[in-house]
């Protein structure tokens, strides 16, 4: 393997296993250390620096060898179809989310019916992530561009899974609850639970988002590919 990609590999490997160790592991025993503004500091830190060397081992790595035409009509067509409901996952996991930390935490996911996005998954905002990596990946698809997105995808999706083991213990048979009530992979049907408002605010974000692709990164993305 080129070291180039092997610098990077060995970037996303690093990001991935800061993040799940930080999160899991060692976040308990940090904490007990240095406190939460302490932890939550080097939490961000160490984020920062690891996103950052996979970032630039990226900008340094060859490009291809490709799996397939990159930039295809079709894998664009499949993008426009993945993009829009990632970025509806995204936005819609910030509102009401009965897992989000709080006094009552225990109380809320014991009795919460899931709604918006969470009809789809109970971790809208890890699939969002790991379903516009795909996108991205069908679009290029090349070594450097798998080891980086794959790492997002693989942190958002493992990530999730340990999420689910650690609201367990945390929460018990409240936790189970919710489990019972929700899906960790997305359910289609759980769309028609999303609001109109939602799915059309989402679509305004998308072709703002697609729009912007041609000044910030000098590719024409979405309909504005066929459009321009």
């Amino acid at each position: 393997m080129d070291l180039r990609l092997s610098f990077l590999l060995s970037a996303a490997i690093v990001f991935v296993g800061t993040h799940i160790i930080l999160t899991h592991q060692l976040r308990q025993p940090l904490i007990a250390l240095l406190g939460k503004a302490g932890f939550m500091a080097a939490y961000s830190l160490i984020a920062f620096v690891t996103l950052g060397w996979a970032i630039f081992a990226f900008g340094t790595a060859p490009r291809g060898p490709y799996a397939w035409q990159p930039y295809s009509d079709w894998a664009w067509i499949a993008a426009m179809v993945l993009t829009y409901p990632a970025l509806l996952l995204l936005i819609g996991s910030f509102i009401r989310n009965p897992a989000a930390p709080s006094p009552n935490a225990e109380e809320v996911v014991a009795t919460k019916e899931p709604t918006g996005v969470f009809a789809v998954t109970r971790h809208p905002m890890m699939w969002g992530i790991a379903i516009w990596a795909l996108s991205h990946i069908l679009l290029v698809p090349e070594p450097r561009t798998l080891f980086l997105l794959g790492s997002l995808i693989v942190l958002a999706l493992v990530g999730s899974a340990m999420q689910d083991r650690k609201k367990q213990h945390q929460l018990g048979t409240a936790w189970s609850g919710w489990q019972s009530r929700t899906s960790y992979f997305p359910r289609p049907a759980g769309f028609a639970a999303i609001r109109p408002v939602m799915w059309l605010g989402a679509f305004a974000l998308w072709l703002l988002i697609n729009w912007l692709h041609m000044p910030l990164g000098g590719i024409a993305a979405g309909f504005w590919r066929w459009l321009g």
